[in-house]
């Protein structure tokens, strides 16, 4: 009897010193990017690509990579925000590759936030939520050497950014 309770003891203790894998699924919400759509400005309705836009935080000195390259052509377009500041600078660099250095054309956007941090999970970690400033969400500006500013009109559509599903920012050109 006592070999019996003392298998079962041993058999007991192996199993109580596993753990649970902690592996975050990759479709859990993490931090959301701000999302910015393109359109037209002589037809606001219609979504309009970008060409060679090549968009670059401060302080970094290459662009924003998507798929292996730091060179937008589409009509959307995801950028991250600080999760540990509430202001950020992108310079976005309108035919960034272009033989034609007459038509490269930078503006500068500042957006100001506030944010959130939420617990996801022990695997995933947190994540941050931001919340575009109700009174001044963005500042634009033209690059530091004036070329015209290539965004004629800057909209928000949506100021709080807690996914990628939507479009928060609409620049039209």
């Amino acid at each position: 009897m006592k070999k019996i309770l003392l298998l079962f003891l041993v058999i007991g203790l192996s199993f109580s010193s596993c753990e649970k894998d902690d592996i975050c699924d990759e479709n859990t919400a993490t931090t959301p990017r701000l999302v910015i759509s393109f359109y037209d400005i002589n037809d606001p309705s219609t979504l309009k690509s970008v060409t060679n836009l090549k968009i670059i935080a401060d302080g970094m000195t290459e662009g924003i990579s998507y798929n292996g390259s730091t060179l937008i052509n589409g009509n959307t377009v995801g950028i991250p925000l600080k999760t540990e500041a509430d202001v950020v600078n992108f310079r976005f660099i309108l035919n960034f590759n272009d033989a034609n250095t007459a038509i490269i054309n930078e503006d500068i956007l500042q957006f100001d936030y506030s944010r959130s941090t939420l617990f996801v999970s022990r695997a995933c970690g947190f994540k941050t939520n931001y919340v575009l400033n109700q009174a001044n969400p963005f500042t634009h500006t033209d690059a530091a050497v004036a070329d015209g500013k290539w965004m004629r009109s800057i909209s928000v559509k949506n100021r709080t950014i807690t996914n990628e599903n939507e479009t928060h920012l609409e620049i039209y050109f």
